[in-house]
């Protein structure tokens, strides 16, 4: 890891919920990330909207990637309208969808083109996207398909602890059914190679039981025995530092404590529960399997308290503290071979950036 002053690309996130509100708070508070430049990609009417709201001065201007001179000015570049329709506070509505979607694209494609770093993205809002017509389910799905990433994974982090996830968005039912051998052990090579890309060399990882007590032989179910241990011993067989399955009211505690650097966890709630219990401003969702890195705030628009000033920014600032980190680590593709990537790649959506 070096000091270099990386470019990171923050999207606003849905701009009726508290996405621009707590990304003004950020800007205004840098001591996390200082040496960090970062770009927004976000309409500056709700810009302005956010900072009526909190009376903050932050001097944005239109980002012009070729001006390196900008990048040391006063002002803060943003990418995206100068003009924009009204809106209500706190109401899932289609246009903040579309935006939604506009300020991702626009990111993803500097991402891709070289020109940023590392990208955070705030809080979008899934009703908002299918009152638009906008079929993906979240921030992981869109990622995916802006970069033709066949699988990303999920990685939760507060402080020490690394929760990576084998099932997402899908019912509690569905995820059990999901559970296959073939599908942990892949799992388990995906958390390596996500824990190796984020530094760790020879990383020790656990994996979560699915049943209560790790089934206790068998009495309180069998996934352990058919699918999770077999994939354990696999996984060990061809050299991996992987234990389990360890029962899920202690493995994450244990990984907190630094007996593993990262824990595979089986459903949604099981690692979404035990990292925000631990810290739950400060958790931050990563995206592996992309070609950069992306962090992203660990909660949701908010509806309920947009437009009141009160939403707490230290998830985004978390979010932007990690992105600076990792984008320095030479696990990531640098711009210009992200640039050459690009050359060969057809871009889904065109920005309104110059």
């Amino acid at each position: 890891m070096n000091n270099k002053r990386a470019r990171i690309g923050i999207t606003m996130g849905d701009p009726s919920g508290i996405g621009p509100e707590i990304l003004v708070k950020a800007l205004s508070n840098r001591s996390s990330f200082r040496n960090a430049h970062l770009i927004v990609f976000g309409d500056l009417p709700y810009l302005d909207q956010a900072q009526s709201l909190l009376g903050t001065n932050l001097l944005f201007s239109p980002w012009d990637p070729e001006d390196q001179k900008q990048e040391e000015g006063p002002s803060i570049p943003y990418c995206g309208r100068s003009t924009a329709s009204e809106i209500s506070m706190g109401t899932v509505q289609a246009i903040c969808g579309e935006s939604s979607l506009r300020f991702i694209s626009q990111a993803v494609e500097s991402c891709r083109s070289g020109r940023i770093d590392a990208l955070v993205t705030g809080p979008i809002h899934k009703g908002a996207l299918r009152l638009a017509g906008i079929s993906f389910i979240g921030h992981t799905e869109i990622l995916a398909y802006l970069t033709g990433s066949s699988n990303p994974m999920t990685m939760f982090q507060v402080d020490a602890l690394k929760v990576f996830f084998l099932t997402r968005h899908m019912s509690l039912k569905q995820a059990c059914a999901w559970i296959t051998k073939e599908r942990v052990l892949e799992g388990i090579i995906q958390t390596r190679a996500g824990l190796e890309r984020l530094g760790h060399r020879l990383p020790k990882i656990a994996v979560a039981a699915l049943n209560p007590h790790a089934g206790e032989n068998g009495l309180f179910g069998d996934e352990e025995k058919r699918f999770i241990e077999p994939a354990v011993m696999d996984a060990q067989n061809q050299g991996m530092d992987v234990h389990g399955p360890i029962p899920a009211d202690s493995v994450f505690h244990q990984a907190a404590e630094g007996r593993y650097d990262g824990v595979l966890s089986l459903y949604h709630d099981q690692g979404h529960i035990a990292t925000k219990m631990m810290d739950f401003e400060k958790t931050v969702s990563v995206t592996l399997g992309l070609p950069f890195i992306r962090t992203s705030v660990d909660h949701g628009t908010g509806m309920d308290i947009a437009g009141q000033g009160i939403a707490s920014p230290i998830s985004m600032e978390e979010a932007i503290r990690v992105a600076w980190e990792y984008a320095q680590l030479r696990g990531f593709p640098s711009a210009n071979q992200r640039a050459e990537r690009e050359l060969n790649h057809q871009n889904r959506y065109k920005s309104d950036c110059s």
